[in-house]
């Protein structure tokens, strides 16, 4: 259950799955007529099924939220158990809303509603059975897109050893510190600060990645990560994300300071 799960966490990407839905529901409600919906007019049908569609894709943007909410909770690291949570609640509260809609607007001020056993037996788990496929392919497919993006959007920090090298996004790149002659990088891993060991030469990383400032001799920094400055022993540094300390040279004092402020504003 906590194996990671693909996801998405654009929102126009859900905006698409919710109209989607919305579509569905009214196309399944319209054509396959459960229940009395045999009975409505064709115009009655287009006055009271669009709601359901409606209900069904407004529900799933009122839970956006919940799921950003699980997402930042748990870290950025979405799994199964997060899906099948997200889906579960999002489908209980669906069917609630749903029930109201029918007894106060379709069937409003009528003596002999159906019961919410018939409905939930006759038409609400019947139209989940049908639309949670629609629903979890959508997903995960937006989710497995936004992964290859992410992909496709690493960089490769290279050893000189055949097996050697970093394969990350630039941004979890916090800073690279050399080491005789090889380079230990500091950089991200979901929420987790870690560090590798690479053999290779500052001063090719500098070269290949100029995004990355010179702050030392010894050292590269990632400006996103900047945190604060701090002055010890009449010495000026540099405080990234996870409390990284980076000293900062006269050499490079200027002209980090003003890529800094670039950066950061």
């Amino acid at each position: 259950m906590k194996r990671l799960y693909p996801f998405d966490p654009l929102i126009k990407h859900h905006l698409i799955i919710s109209l989607l839905l919305a579509i569905w529901v009214f196309m399944f409600l319209y054509f396959t007529e459960p229940l009395d919906v045999n009975e409505l007019s064709n115009t009655e049908k287009l006055i009271f099924l669009p709601g359901y569609g409606f209900v069904a894709g407004f529900c799933y943007l009122l839970f956006l939220p919940f799921q950003n909410f699980l997402y930042l909770k748990l870290k950025k690291q979405w799994n199964v158990f997060s899906e099948l949570t997200f889906i579960l609640t999002f489908s209980i509260v669906t069917i609630i809303i749903a029930r109201c809609y029918y007894l106060f607007i379709v069937v409003a001020n009528e003596p002999n509603p159906n019961t919410f056993g018939y409905m939930l037996i006759s038409i609400f788990l019947p139209a989940i059975a049908t639309i949670l496929p629609i629903i979890l392919i959508g997903r995960f497919g937006f989710g497995k897109y936004y992964e290859k993006q992410l992909e496709d959007q690493k960089i490769e920090i290279k050893g000189e050893g055949n097996y050697e090298g970093l394969h990350l996004q630039l941004n979890d790149v916090i800073s690279i510190q050399s080491s005789d002659n090889y380079i230990e990088v500091f950089y991200l891993s979901g929420p987790n600060l870690k560090k590798t060991l690479i053999r290779n030469k500052l001063s090719v990383i500098a070269y290949e990645f100029p995004e990355l400032l010179r702050a030392h001799r010894s050292y590269l920094i990632n400006p996103i990560h900047f945190q604060r400055w701090k002055t010890e022993n009449g010495k000026l540094l540099v405080i990234l994300n996870h409390q990284v300390e980076v000293p900062i040279s006269k050499t490079y004092k200027n002209d980090i300071k003003a890529r800094i402020n670039s950066t950061t504003n």
